[in-house]
């Protein structure tokens, strides 16, 4: 995975991924986005992510710079529409993050500063690990996630597909997270939490 790389997204979360783009060495070609704009890197505007189709899939990587902070749908319509093309999304490890040898981290999976994923987790395409997440022994996280800034995840616990886990949230060990929840930012997760649901407090309580 040397190509040269084309970003999707030009806000704070594409910004944090150029950094660890620049910092692992990749070329950059530059950027999409709804209309043109100016790139605090120096990157160039490309066009609408229409213009992606006119690159050989086998000659650049994606990187996919739309972050969330709720349940959203619109990052894994995006992947799932250009792996469907063919094109391959690249892997994001900021050099700061620690990751077990014995993780297993699925295509387009992004690590950001700080981040600690131990042995045995398993991480699904498309998932964000965001700055300073702790992700313990022998956790399954499946794909289209974002575990948000300073989540505690102890050992063994699953979460679904789709899911948002809020910022600074903190999940004992062996919880079950159906996909497509949300789990406040702060909650303290102490009890399964089953599909499509919110979840929020201390301890979180399904509302």
């Amino acid at each position: 995975m040397n190509n040269p790389i084309i970003i999707l997204g030009n806000g704070g979360h594409a910004s944090v991924l150029t950094e660890i783009l620049l910092l692992q060495g990749r070329k950059i070609l530059g950027f999409t986005a709804p209309e043109e704009q100016r790139n605090s890197y120096g990157l160039g505007y490309l066009g609408t992510d229409e213009m992606i189709r006119t690159f050989n899939p086998e000659k650049v990587d994606l990187v996919l710079g739309l972050g969330t902070v709720n349940i959203s749908y619109v990052r894994q319509s995006i992947f799932e529409d250009l792996k469907n093309q063919g094109y391959t999304f690249a892997t994001c490890i900021h050099p700061t993050a620690i990751i077990s040898a014995t993780a297993r981290l699925a295509e387009g999976v992004q690590v950001m500063a700080g981040a600690i994923v131990q042995p045995h987790v398993r991480i699904g395409e498309n998932t964000i690990i965001n700055t300073g997440s702790i992700i313990e022994h022998d956790c399954v996280i499946g794909s289209h996630i974002h575990i948000a800034p300073g989540t505690t995840i102890s050992g063994s616990v699953i979460i679904g597909n789709g899911s948002h886990i809020g910022t600074g949230s903190s999940i004992i060990q062996g919880i079950e997270i159906g996909g497509n929840s949300l789990i406040g930012a702060g909650a303290v997760v102490i009890s399964n939490i089953g599909t499509n649901k919110k979840a929020i407090g201390v301890p979180a309580k399904e509302v």
